[in-house]
């Protein structure tokens, strides 16, 4: 398992897919709804990835909402700001329909044998931001963290690991990174006694996994966070004590190549700054020049990161808050 996650063009394996998915360098592919047919099609696409390279982490953005790659056979996950409505009525049955989630999140998914989904979202909601909006649990910070936390725990019941997003925060700016480059002028001080509380906290519970942004916060770097060693190293490692795996937000977001044209350039300065993981995906072309030109032998300690994503398969939890799998999927489409 190494140090690249890339995409596959549609329903099933095509020549070029299979030849980036044997290259050395590749460790992980990333799910799209163009991926997506029925759960048929799924698990034997997946099956086909397995034959290529056994050990690649498999993932999606299946947060729920509108950040939900598969819908039809799956169960519609609501979107996270309904839980933080939920909430201010009734905290318990808000963390437990969280909880809920997560179990089935992991369970639909470990089903098809994905390893596991980029979620939870741990943006603070500021009522601003274009792409983060009703994927975040609410403005509060202790109402984002706990309902994040029983999401977490619902993941774990169900063998799965989960990955916060996205560091240091990315719900303050309205510019969306998938079009534009994104800046955050506030103080270092604002962001840590603010947005960056989510994720201590989230860290404190055993998140095992975070994505930085490609946010620039002009106060402390002018790099995105996700190629920055001030944000990965000295924050995230140093002062929130973080020892999971890091996953940069997808390389070929307009925000990402603003800081950095050149493609391998830029993947290597993600992984120097400290990404385990780097992500590239919807950029063929660029995809190709990459593995023809980066060189990265990732350490020991990395390799072990990612190997701590894997689901794991022995958990098999018959039950999440006294609920089966069945009653919890029908509690969660009564939201």
């Amino acid at each position: 398992m190494t140090c690249l996650m890339i995409d596959i063009e549609g329903l099933g394996l095509i020549n070029s897919d299979i030849e980036r998915i044997k290259h050395p360098l590749v460790g992980g592919i990333i799910l799209f709804s163009r991926n997506y047919k029925d759960k048929s099609q799924l698990i034997k696409l997946i099956v086909s990835i397995r034959k290529i390279k056994n050990n690649l982490l498999i993932a999606v953005d299946h947060e729920g909402g509108r950040v939900q790659r598969f819908k039809d056979e799956f169960t519609n996950i609501p979107k996270m700001s309904l839980f933080g409505k939920i909430y201010q009525k009734d905290k318990k049955l808000a963390n437990k329909i969280a909880k809920l989630s997560g179990w089935i999140i992991a369970e639909e998914l470990a089903a098809v044998d994905i390893d596991f989904s980029f979620t939870p979202v741990l943006d603070v909601d500021y009522g601003a931001s274009s792409v983060i909006g009703d994927r975040a649990f609410h403005q509060d910070i202790d109402t984002i963290s706990e309902l994040a936390s029983s999401l977490v725990e619902g993941l774990d019941v169900g063998g799965m690991q989960s990955v916060g997003k996205h560091f240091p925060g990315h719900g303050f700016i309205k510019s969306d990174t998938h079009l534009e480059t994104a800046i955050d002028n506030r103080s270092l001080e604002k962001i840590q006694k603010n947005d960056m509380l989510t994720f201590d906290k989230l860290i404190k519970k055993g998140v095992s996994g975070i994505m930085p942004s490609h946010v620039i916060y002009t106060s402390c770097d002018h790099n995105p966070a996700g190629l920055s060693d001030f944000w990965l190293q000295d924050q995230l490692r140093d002062r929130l004590g973080f020892e999971g795996a890091i996953f940069s937000d997808d390389m070929s977001m307009q925000a990402a190549q603003d800081s950095e044209k050149n493609i391998t350039l830029r993947v290597k300065k993600a992984l120097i700054s400290g990404c385990d993981m780097v992500l590239v995906c919807n950029s063929p072309i660029e995809l190709d020049k990459l593995m023809r030109e980066l060189q990265w032998k990732p350490d020991v300690k990395s390799l072990e990161r990612l190997q701590a994503m894997r689901l794991n398969r022995d958990k098999n939890n018959l039950t999440c808050c006294n609920h089966s799998i069945d009653e919890a999927r029908l509690i969660i489409k009564e939201v």
